[in-house]
């Protein structure tokens, strides 16, 4: 069995370096590599060990706590995999082609749908990118923004409409590295900035004719909802697991921390065993709704599906307050660059980005909920 604590410690020791410099962690995706996670949810049929979502949730807590940007792009490769595991869509001439490289070298993918008109397409809204019917193909043009792990990826799903009377959208399959493709380093952020989310331009970027994916007319969201289960509950135990290593740098912190007025480390006071009590009861009890609901997700069960994004939503405030809440109680050390509590802070923050955000979240709750009541007053 892999050892996931001793891949975390190894993340850890570069992951200050690299979120300093903004710098992509290829060694890190190697390690990953190396001991087979980044290909874990490869179905069974096509050779893999067939990984379900409560495994996958373990992986991502691992590497979340190690360095959440190798977390991240490893994330998307295994939401990949697992996709072609539940219902296939690659060409399989090309999945075939994405299995060869995987067992000789890191091959990360990614889908990348957003756009800068556009924004988050979960929100509705074709996409700007245009596929062009040409002798050889299709000829793509457009730019991704937040294109997480572009420099590094081997397979870009481009999601793309066509230039037909009746346009027809879905994901294009474009190597990374492919002629008319660039990369424009504008990724700039508070936090995973290790992760590398730039800017992918397509200038003319030829794409042979069979190499796409659900290509049809526009629907208003074709993703399947196990799917969107696993990158809720995936997403969310990578953030728990940086929450998990804020925790226990404050655990070591208030043991080291002897003031000379006290005589004694931080960690004795009743304050602060409260305090840290407080932290551990939420973290774990957002490990065991995303465990739960994982587990709920790999057995078919609709309602932990259909509970996903909630899980989310607990989740990933339960990161942030713990994280924060560990911030408060250190003071000005946690926010000195010297120490990792600053960077785990802005890396959790990311959390509220992913889709779906918290106000699509409660509202599709409040609408269910309503429903309910009133089918239940007018019956």
């Amino acid at each position: 069995m892999t050892d996931l604590a001793a891949i975390t410690a190894q993340l850890a020791a570069r992951a200050e370096e690299h979120d300093r410099e903004a710098t992509f962690p290829h060694e890190g995706v190697a390690l990953v590599h190396q001991h087979g996670l980044l290909t874990e949810t490869v179905a069974a049929r096509y050779g893999g060990p067939g990984a379900g979502l409560g495994r996958t949730v373990e992986i991502l807590t691992a590497l979340g706590a190690g360095d959440p940007a190798v977390a991240l792009v490893t994330a998307m490769t295994l939401f990949n995999h697992a996709g072609q595991a539940l219902a296939p869509t690659w060409p399989a001439p090309y999945y075939q082609r994405v299995l060869a490289e995987s067992a000789a070298a890191p091959t990360l993918i990614n889908a990348l749908r957003v756009e800068p008109e556009l924004g988050s397409p979960a929100r509705g809204g074709l996409p700007a990118t245009v596929a062009r019917r040409v002798a050889d193909g299709w000829s793509l043009s457009g730019r991704k923004i937040f294109s997480t792990g572009g420099e590094a990826l081997a397979w870009m799903l481009v999601w793309a409409r066509t230039d037909e009377d009746e346009p027809r959208v879905g994901s294009f399959l474009v190597r990374g590295g492919s002629p008319g493709l660039r990369i424009e380093r504008t990724w700039d952020h508070l936090g995973l900035r290790a992760s590398r989310s730039d800017d992918v331009v397509l200038d003319d970027v030829r794409v042979p004719v069979d190499a796409t994916i659900d290509l049809a007319v526009p629907v208003p969201d074709a993703r399947g909802a196990t799917l969107f289960a696993w990158n809720c509950l995936g997403l969310t135990a990578m953030y728990l697991g940086v929450a998990n290593a804020a925790r226990d740098w404050l655990v070591r912190f208030l043991h080291e921390r002897v003031p000379t007025s006290l005589g004694r480390p931080l960690a004795t006071l009743p304050r602060f065993e409260a305090a840290v009590g407080e932290i551990e009861a939420r973290l774990a009890s957002a490990a065991v709704l995303v465990r739960a609901l994982a587990g709920g997700v790999d057995a078919g069960d609709p309602e932990a599906i259909r509970r996903a994004p909630v899980g989310k939503l607990i989740g990933t405030r339960a990161a942030i307050e713990s994280v924060q809440d560990a911030v408060a109680l250190v003071g000005n050390n946690a926010l000195n660059r010297r120490n990792p509590l600053e960077r785990h802070l802005r890396d959790v923050l990311c959390a509220r980005i992913h889709t779906p955000q918290d106000d699509t979240i409660l509202t599709a709750a409040g609408k269910a909920a309503l429903s309910r009541f009133g089918k239940e007053c007018n019956p």
